[in-house]
C-alpha cells in the first residue's frame, strides 16, 4: 500500500499497471470488476503525492491504459498504412504518450485544487466528478478520442440500468464514486454518521441500477422490419484497387440479388468504393430491384459536392429503393479520413497518403435517412463512439444504423471494442441498432444493448433478422448530460469551498 500512495517510480509503475487493467474490464475480456480495481488504485495513488508527482502519476496511468487498450493502432499503421515495424512502433508510442496527457492534467488538478484528505466524502464525490470531466474533455478536445471509457465495462454489468437514465458518463461517474468510496470506508470507521453516508453513497448507484435494469423506456412505433445486412469481407489491400472495382460491385450486387426479400438491405461503409456520381447507374438499377421488392437499400459511398466553387469529398451514406436520403459523415478519423497539418505530413510516409484520407466534414444540420416510413439515425464508423453526438441524432429517430470498415483493425481487439460502444448507444437510446461492417462485427442490437443476430468475422455473408422501430425518449435522450454536468459543477464547488474552509481553519490555528 505504501508503494501506491507514496511518491516515486514504484507508485508510477503501479499506476501504469492499474491503467492497463482498464483493457481487461472492457471487451472482449469483460472482467468488469477490474474497472473498480483500476479506479481504486488510481485514486489511492493520488492520495498523498504532490501536484508535480500527481502529474507524472496520471500520465503513467494514461500510458498504461492506451498502451494496453489501443494496440490496434500499430496494426493500422504497419499492416495497412505501409510504415515499417520500427516507425509504426514509434508513431504508436508517440500517440500513446500524447493521449496519456488527458489523465495527467486532471491528476495535477486533483492534487492541486480538489483533494481533501480530512473530508473523505467530499474527496470521493470530487474524484468521481473529475473522472467524468476527464472523459468528457477527452471526447471533445481536438475532435476527441472517446475510446476506453470506463463506463463501457458495464454494458453487460450490474450498472447497465443507469445508461438510459444518464448515459455512459453516469455509469463512469458511479464506478469512480464506488471505487473512491470503498477506499475511504476504513478512514471513516471512527465517524459513524459519515460511515453511514459513505455506505449509502456507495450502495445508491448499484441498487438504483438493479431496479432499473431491463426497464423499457421506449415503445414499439410499428411492426418489426426485416433486415438483410451484407458483409463483403473485402481485403483492405484490395478495397481501393481500381482493378478490383468491378469484382467488388459484382459481389454486393450478387449478394443482394440472391438475398431473401426484406424491408431493409444494408451495405457497409464505402461498400461502393467509387464516387456516387460515377455509381448512379449501378445504384439506380439496384434501386429498381429494391423497389420491386418494396425494400430500401442503404449503402456507404464516397460523395463529391460542389461547395462555394470548390469540390469537396465526403464519406457518405445514400438510400435507394423504398427510402430516401443522403448523409455526410461529421466526425472524421484523424489520418484515416483527414490529415492534420497535411501540407507538412503528406508525402512523408505512405500512412499519410492513405486512400480517401482527404474527406471534408459534413454539416451538423442534416436530416435523417428515411426508409419504409421511418426515421433512421445514421452513424459512419467512428461517429458511434461519441455519446452526446449520437444522442442528438438518436432522439429524432426510430432506428439506429452504424456502418463501418473495421478491417483497418485486423484481428486485434479493436472491432470488439467498437461493437461494445455501439451496444452502449443502443442501450442509452432505447432503440434497435443495425451494425453493418465490411469484415465484422456485423450485428443486430436490441434496445437493451443485447446482440440478437451476428455474423462471423472475416467471412462473406448475409445476416438476416428483425428490428422494431421505437418511439419515445429515454431520460438520457431527453435531458442528455445536463443533470450530471450540474451535479459535477456543484461537487466541484463544494470541494473548493471545503478546501477554502480548511485553509481558514489552518490559518486560525497558526495565529493562536
Amino acid at each position: 500500500m505504501r508503494w501506491i500512495t507514496r511518491p516515486g517510480w514504484p507508485g508510477h509503475l503501479l499506476a501504469m499497471a492499474a491503467g492497463a487493467l482498464t483493457t481487461l474490464a472492457l471487451a472482449p475480456f469483460d472482467y468488469w470488476p477490474l474497472a473498480l480495481v483500476s479506479l481504486a488504485l488510481f485514486y489511492l495513488g493520488l492520495r498523498q503525492v504532490a501536484p508535480r508527482q500527481a502529474l507524472l502519476r496520471g500520465w503513467c496511468y494514461g500510458f498504461g491504459t492506451f498502451a494496453a487498450g489501443t494496440s490496434w493502432i500499430y496494426v493500422s499503421i504497419h499492416t495497412y498504412g505501409g510504415a515499417s515495424a520500427l516507425l509504426a512502433g514509434l508513431l504508436m508510442l508517440g500517440f500513446i504518450a500524447g493521449v496519456a496527457l488527458f489523465f495527467a492534467l486532471p491528476a495535477w488538478c486533483w492534487a492541486r485544487w480538489l483533494r481533501r484528505d480530512e473530508t473523505p466524502l467530499a474527496d470521493t464525490l470530487a474524484f468521481a466528478a473529475l473522472w467524468v470531466g476527464q472523459e468528457a474533455f477527452r471526447g471533445w478536445f481536438l475532435t476527441g478520442f472517446p475510446w476506453l471509457y470506463m463506463g463501457y465495462s458495464q454494458t453487460d454489468g450490474p450498472l447497465s440500468g443507469l445508461a438510459p437514465v444518464g448515459g455512459l458518463w453516469l455509469v463512469s461517474f458511479s464506478l469512480a464514486l464506488s471505487a473512491a468510496a470503498l477506499c475511504n470506508l476504513a478512514r471513516l470507521r471512527h465517524d459513524r454518521n459519515a460511515l453511514v453516508l459513505a455506505v449509502a453513497l456507495l450502495a445508491m448507484p448499484w441498487v438504483s441500477a438493479g431496479l432499473l435494469k431491463g426497464k423499457a423506456w421506449t415503445a414499439p412505433a410499428g411492426a418489426p422490419l426485416t433486415v438483410a445486412t451484407l458483409q463483403g469481407n473485402i481485403a483492405q489491400s484490395l478495397k481501393w484497387d481500381p482493378a478490383q472495382l468491378d469484382a467488388q460491385l459484382a459481389l454486393y450486387r450478387d449478394l443482394t440479388l440472391g438475398a431473401r426479400r426484406t424491408d431493409l438491405v444494408i451495405w457497409p461503409e464505402t461498400a461502393v468504393p467509387v464516387l456516387l456520381d460515377n455509381a448512379r447507374g449501378y445504384l439506380n438499377r439496384l434501386g429498381d430491384f429494391a423497389n420491386s421488392r418494396q425494400s430500401a437499400l442503404i449503402t456507404g459511398v464516397p460523395i463529391r459536392q460542389e461547395i462555394e466553387g470548390q469540390r469537396r469529398y465526403f464519406n457518405g451514406i445514400t438510400t435507394v429503393g423504398a427510402g430516401k436520403g443522403t448523409y455526410l459523415k461529421q466526425k472524421l478519423v484523424p489520418f484515416g479520413e483527414y490529415v492534420p497539418l497535411q501540407d507538412i505530413l503528406r508525402g512523408l510516409i505512405a500512412f499519410f497518403d492513405l486512400p480517401m484520407s482527404d474527406f471534408a466534414r459534413g454539416p451538423a444540420d442534416q436530416p435523417l435517412l428515411q426508409a419504409k416510413g421511418y426515421e433512421i439515425a445514421p452513424f459512419i464508423c467512428y461517429e458511434v463512439v461519441y455519446p452526446e453526438f449520437a444522442a442528438g441524432m438518436a432522439a429524432r429517430s426510430d432506428l439506429l444504423l452504424t456502418i463501418s470498415n473495421d478491417t483497418w483493425f485486423g484481428t486485434s481487439i479493436g472491432p470488439l471494442q467498437h461493437l461494445q460502444m455501439a451496444r452502449m448507444r443502443a442501450l442509452e437510446a432505447g432503440r434497435w441498432m443495425i451494425r453493418a461492417t465490411n469484415s465484422g462485427v456485423t450485428a443486430l442490437i436490441d434496445p437493451q444493448g443485447r446482440i440478437t443476430e451476428r455474423l462471423p468475422s472475416f467471412e462473406v455473408g448475409v445476416m438476416y433478422g428483425e428490428v422494431v422501430p421505437m418511439s419515445g425518449l429515454t431520460p438520457y435522450l431527453h435531458w442528455r448530460s445536463w443533470p450530471l454536468i450540474s451535479l459535477c459543477a456543484l461537487v466541484f464547488g463544494w470541494a473548493l469551498w471545503q478546501r477554502r474552509q480548511g485553509r481558514r481553519r489552518d490559518g486560525a490555528r497558526a495565529t493562536q
